[in-house]
């Protein structure tokens, strides 16, 4: 009984040269792109560890999904956690994770999934172009996010590349990724891949990995999804104790205390790096939950409880209380009439302006409008940073400030173009009325949430936000190396002789 399931639930693949399997041609799906074109990385794994029949393919996904339950009180779901044997095995798990998300609709679905069977594999392997081809159809790669990705991160550790995607001979293909895809098409449409393969698993390449989807996703209808087991080969009594250790770790929302627990073994999954860099990017994303939604063994299957692989089911997600957990920043005592005035000065200059007209002249200057502030005006569209300008130092009235930094945000940040009439119902903004700066000597004075950061070395200088760390979920030290980024030094010069450290804090409001 033990050798007949080991293909359904096995995770290190034996190395073998294969020919990747197709799929039938009983059904329509499948036919959006030339099967024929060298660019799409073929089912390798239906009709072994799933059916390579659209049809019972659909219909088994789909008895899956009716099967499995809605999780209460989850909130805004952004990540999933999902297992990758065989359907006959993991279907039923892996079905409470996506049952989540059905009938939701995405630009970009981030698929993290651990390599098996490429012992070269030494990185994160993002596959930059062309598709993935399942038996219910192709699913275009988004080469734009992947690309963002590669070129974001700070190390080797991430690279674009088709090792883990595409098998070199003698390795089979990552059966880790492909698992999850039918799964998706079956639950959402329409939507571009990211798919990555880790091969390098050590807290820093997490942390790395996680910073750099962060960075390309943020502001994007983005989904990820992590593909793991759990323990392997274990008896159930076992197997239990050593997932209930990673149910845990999830539930407590600690990614960090995961890759603790299984480099002393203290837990398994093969796709630990997956989950803690999900759970890593999630946090940055917003989010402050994991629910895990089911769990099982093989043994619940097959009824052999001697030798069990471990399975599942999460889901990482925003909760309706993060916005106050994200408060930035302190009350500088502005009244709410004097925000809306100013909310009505960015409105109206940002209309005039963009328009080709002048700032319109603003005349109350009363209270604290008419006090000298710092102050930065930031506009996003649909979710993406479009500009932020800002004076450091005050040194005329606030209400001037504002108007004036809003029309620079609009037409003069050099990092985007300007904004145009037709963009004008599409743009939000933030304002940012900042205390005085101070130098500091001991970084611990850094409240994350409370302050921004300005780090100057030579000609050099860098100035974030406080809603930015926030936003991002940063720690200090991560704060401060994305700071000294920003100002064009490497990560680490704040730790230099001769690197100058000032803080602010600042009244956030939109």
């Amino acid at each position: 009984m033990v050798k007949q399931i080991i293909i359904g639930v096995i995770c290190i693949i034996s190395v073998a040269a294969v020919v990747y399997i197709g799929y039938s041609d009983n059904g329509q799906e499948g036919k959006v792109m030339d099967s024929s074109n060298k660019d799409i990385r073929r089912a390798a794994y239906a009709g072994e560890w799933y059916s390579n029949d659209p049809v019972i393919l659909r219909n088994t996904l789909s008895q899956y999904l009716e099967n499995a339950k809605i999780g209460q009180g989850l909130g805004k779901i952004i990540g999933l956690i999902s297992p990758h044997a065989g359907y006959m095995y993991s279907g039923p798990v892996a079905a409470y994770a996506y049952k989540q998300v059905q009938g939701k609709s995405y630009d970009s679905i981030v698929v993290i999934a651990p390599n098996h069977g490429d012992s070269h594999l030494g990185y994160s392997s993002v596959y930059t172009h062309g598709a993935y081809q399942t038996p219910l159809g192709v699913i275009p790669v988004d080469g734009k996010t992947a690309q963002a990705i590669v070129d974001y991160a700070s190390s080797d550790d991430v690279r674009a590349s088709d090792r883990g995607h595409e098998a070199p001979f003698g390795v089979r293909p990552e059966h880790s990724l492909e698992l999850q895809l039918p799964f998706l098409q079956m639950v959402t449409s329409n939507f571009k891949l990211v798919p990555i393969v880790m091969g390098s698993h050590n807290k820093a390449s997490c942390t790395a990995l996680a910073q750099a989807i962060v960075s390309a996703v943020k502001g994007k209808n983005t989904l990820i999804v992590a593909s793991t087991d759990l323990s392997h080969f274990h008896d159930s009594k076992t197997a239990k104790k050593l997932d209930s250790a990673v149910q845990q770790y999830v539930e407590s929302y600690d990614p960090g205390g995961l890759l603790d627990g299984l480099a002393s073994g203290k837990c398994e999954a093969c796709g630990g790096s997956p989950i803690a860099v999900a759970m890593m990017a999630c946090r940055e994303l917003g989010a402050t939950k994991a629910s895990v939604l089911n769990m099982a063994t093989s043994g619940d299957i097959s009824g052999d409880h001697t030798s069990v692989v471990g399975y599942m089911a999460a889901a990482l997600c925003i909760t309706e209380n993060s916005e106050e957990k994200h408060k930035v920043g302190v009350d500088l005592g502005l009244t709410d009439s004097e925000k809306e005035i100013l909310r009505n000065v960015v409105k109206k200059t940002l209309e005039s302006v963009v328009n080709g007209g002048a700032i319109p002249k603003f005349g109350d200057r009363s209270g604290k409008l008419g006090e000298d502030w710092g102050a930065f005006v930031t506009l996003t569209k649909q979710g993406n940073l479009r500009g932020c300008i800002g004076h450091i130092v005050g040194t005329q009235p606030l209400i001037l400030t504002v108007a004036q930094m809003a029309r620079a945000a609009a037409l003069e940040d050099s990092r985007f173009p300007k904004v145009t009439p037709g963009e004008l119902p599409d743009i939000d903004f933030e304002i940012s009325v900042l205390t005085p700066i101070k130098e500091i000597r001991d970084i611990n004075e850094i409240q994350v949430g409370r302050d921004g950061i300005i780090i100057t070395r030579g000609y050099n200088r860098g100035l974030l936000l406080p809603q930015v760390a926030t936003d991002y979920g940063w720690d200090r030290e991560t704060f401060l190396a994305h700071t000294c980024r920003k100002a064009g030094l490497p990560a680490n010069a704040w730790k230099q002789e001769g690197t100058t450290i000032e803080m602010f804090s600042a009244e956030v409001f939109k």
